[in-house]
């Protein structure tokens, strides 16, 4: 059995690379000719369909992800979309699951999802990526969007990448319809991993394990929310280190480019003229040589925006030069700049003409970095600071360049990881539970072909994971093997007694029925309606929470007993013709309590025969009424146990239509008009219409039963 389970998986392996591995071929070689004709298309999808379709999800997921690596080598970018290929396996993979790929025509209905999945993160990731100016020069339908149906950028970018996506997946759906149509059967089920662990499920197996819901949570739910937990923590801590790095990095960039600038600044500029700048400006002889060399300065770099030379003063910052990206904002020198709130604490130093750190502001100026480098005259003086403010607007978008990266390619090892996962999980883990529990619930101990059956089909599951779930199957099928004669045995016991059990019920009833001349076949009959009554009830639906199996075994077994505290009550008032007096008929009642009394105390002996149960209450109960006025106990409605409502129908019915000393029998047709007239008085009118519904069975029941004494 090991070696052909061997040779079933290594078989299943084979046929699943080959298999796969021409589904990524099928991508990458539609990928190729788009990007060396150069069409605006993608087409490498159409192999991740083919996966999808005939091996679900994994498959898919596989397929987009291995396409996307391979891809990679020619351009790293396709790294950060591959969550979008593993979109459009999942996606396939759902649609085939729905049946959408039976029929080609169903197929192609699928295709503006396709086009949704795709070009919707598509779009956002492309956003997050870009991080040129969004003045560019657009094309084609985004061009037309913006300048004519005057939309702005993200939308148009949107509709036009849902529109490619749209002509790209329904070219790749066509080709792999026509694939499918060309592949042989016989080669996609091999490709599949039926009876790799175990034998191949039946319909009726698959069915059973769909509708089988879990109490509460799922291992699947709870193993996907133990990855999804350690991923989102990972993810999250990964996010939160790499962004802080990142920002650092790019801080470090901008404090090292700012300090560079400063410092060239502060040596072009002369010391000694400065306060002949500060007086004249243009005139000073030099100054626009300057000027001009810390323009070009911050020419050199976009991010700079201001390149400046102030002196510190009490009043605030006098402008030596500045230079600025926008030059209408440039002051002229010998203008007075108050200082800035954020630069509170550094005028103490900046006025000492000490060295001071590059700072970080977000102020009337804009989100800066500045740093700051003090001019020194012959003397070692500080006569005044050269300054460079660069911008930190781009950090945040390189930022979000960055994390975009990051969480796509989080995502897609998540979605990647998630699906093995459930993969493995699936047919190694809940597979074989889900089929052990399965053949559990369905064995059948009712007879010895059943069980024959039962141990057959158990057998019949070929577990063979390797791990402990095989070692559990094996255990799980000796002892069900071990335990077959046990049970054999015990039904065969089981059915001695219980036949032993009902003889001895109808010959406790008849003891007590020949001591009572006037009620003939009384318990037999009223057993026969009780069940009628039963069987129509659950047949309508009605108490079904109460009207179990077992419930409705007991009642019919205990039934025979509901009179059986007649044994104590004295012959000469169980069997006197003429009505009984008051004090008699007090006497007569007490056969309820002294029934329930003899039951009580077989019950005290035998405690877990569940009719005898029963029979206490239809005993002690089924002379009580629905509208409270019947006896031992004078309890109403529900309160009346539902055993002894079924029987106070069916013993009033017989009583109505039998013979006795002081009264001749009714007609069928006037005894059945009495219960419906009585139905919610004396009867539950649940109970009494169930009995009325059933008129034609409970007469045959009558008719049999006048019939046997007309002949005796």
């Amino acid at each position: 059995m090991n070696t052909e389970n061997n040779k079933k998986s290594k078989n299943w392996i084979l046929y699943m690379v080959l298999y796969y591995v021409a589904a990524i071929a099928i991508n990458i070689i539609g990928s190729t000719i788009v990007n060396q004709t150069g069409i605006p298309l993608y087409l490498d999808t159409a192999g991740t369909f083919l996966a999808a379709v005939y091996g679900g999800y994994v498959p898919g997921i596989i397929v987009a992800f291995t396409t996307t690596l391979c891809k990679c080598i020619t351009d790293h970018e396709a790294m950060y979309y591959n969550v979008v290929g593993i979109f459009m396996g999942i996606c396939a993979a759902f649609f085939a699951s729905k049946g959408f790929f039976k029929k080609n025509w169903k197929a192609l209905l699928t295709l503006p999802a396709y086009a949704i999945v795709a070009g919707v993160p598509d779009t956002i990731i492309t956003w997050f990526l870009d991080t040129s100016d969004v003045g560019q020069q657009y094309k084609g339908l985004e061009k037309f969007l913006i300048n004519n149906a005057e939309l702005s950028r993200f939308p148009a970018k949107m509709l036009t990448e849902i529109s490619t996506e749209f002509i790209d997946k329904g070219i790749s759906l066509i080709i792999a319809l026509i694939i499918m149509q060309l592949l042989p059967k016989k080669l996609i089920n091999r490709s599949k991993p039926n009876g790799l662990w175990q034998s191949p499920l039946t319909a009726d197996m698959k069915s059973a394990i769909r509708k089988n819901q879990c109490r509460s949570v799922s291992q699947r739910t709870k193993i996907v929310l133990v990855i999804t937990a350690a991923s989102l923590l990972i993810a999250d801590t990964s996010v939160t280190i790499s962004s802080f790095l990142y920002r650092r990095s790019n801080i470090a960039d901008k404090e090292t480019l700012a300090e560079g600038l400063a410092s060239i600044a502060a040596e072009n500029i002369d010391a000694e003229r400065v306060e002949e700048y500060l007086l004249i400006g243009e005139n000073a002889e030099g100054y626009n040589d300057t000027k001009h060399q810390l323009q070009l300065l911050l020419d050199a770099y976009n991010d700079v925006e201001y390149v400046y030379v102030y002196k510190i003063e009490e009043d605030g910052c006098h402008v030596v030069f500045e230079v600025a990206a926008d030059s209408s904002n440039a002051e002229d020198a010998g203008t007075l700049i108050e200082f800035d709130d954020s630069f509170n604490d550094l005028i103490p130093d900046l006025l000492a003409g000490k060295e001071i750190d590059p700072i970080i502001t977000d102020d009337s100026y804009g989100w800066l970095l500045t740093a700051y480098k003090p001019v020194y005259d012959k003397n070692g003086n500080c006569v005044c600071y050269a300054a460079a403010d660069v911008s930190m607007d781009d950090i945040a978008v390189y930022e979000y360049s960055f994390m975009t990266k990051l969480i796509s390619l989080l995502l897609a090892f998540y979605l990647l990881i998630v699906a093995l996962a459930m993969w493995l999980i699936k047919h190694n883990l809940l597979l074989p539970v889900n089929t052990m529990a399965y053949c559990a619930g369905a064995f059948a101990y009712n007879s010895d072909e059943a069980l024959e059956n039962s141990v057959k089909r158990l057998k019949s599951l070929d577990i063979h994971t390797g791990d402990e779930i095989e070692n559990l199957y094996h255990a799980f099928l000796k002892t069900t093997e071990d335990t077959m004669s046990h049970i054999n045995d015990i039904q065969t016991k089981n059915k001695t007694i219980s036949k032993m059990q009902n003889g001895l019920i109808m010959v406790l009833a008849d003891m007590v029925e020949s001591r009572d001349k006037c009620t003939g076949d009384h318990v037999r009959k009223t057993a026969a309606y009780v069940k009628i009554i039963m069987e129509e009830m659950k047949k309508e639906n009605i108490y079904a929470d109460q009207l179990t199996d077992e419930f409705i075994r007991n009642v019919k077994n205990a039934a025979p007993l509901h009179d059986i505290g007649k044994i104590s009550v004295s012959d000469t008032i169980l069997n006197k013709p003429d009505k009984l007096t008051d004090e008699e008929f007090v006497i007569m009642k007490t056969h309820t309590t002294l029934g329930s009394e003899i039951i009580e105390r077989v019950i005290d002996m035998v405690p877990d025969t569940g009719y005898l149960a029963e029979a206490k209450r239809l005993s002690e109960y089924h002379h009580e009424k629905w509208n409270g006025k019947g006896y031992p106990h004078g309890i109403s409605g529900e309160e009346i146990p539902l055993s002894a409502r079924i029987m106070a129908v069916a013993d009033v019915f017989d009583a109505l239509v039998s013979r006795r000393s002081y009264k001749e029998p009714f007609t069928f047709e006037k005894a059945m008009d009495i219960i419906r007239k009585d139905a919610g008085v004396h009867f539950d009118p649940l109970v009494a219409q169930a009995f009325i519904n059933a008129e034609d069975r409970v007469r045959q029941v009558a008719e049999e039963f006048n019939s046997v004494n007309k002949i005796s």
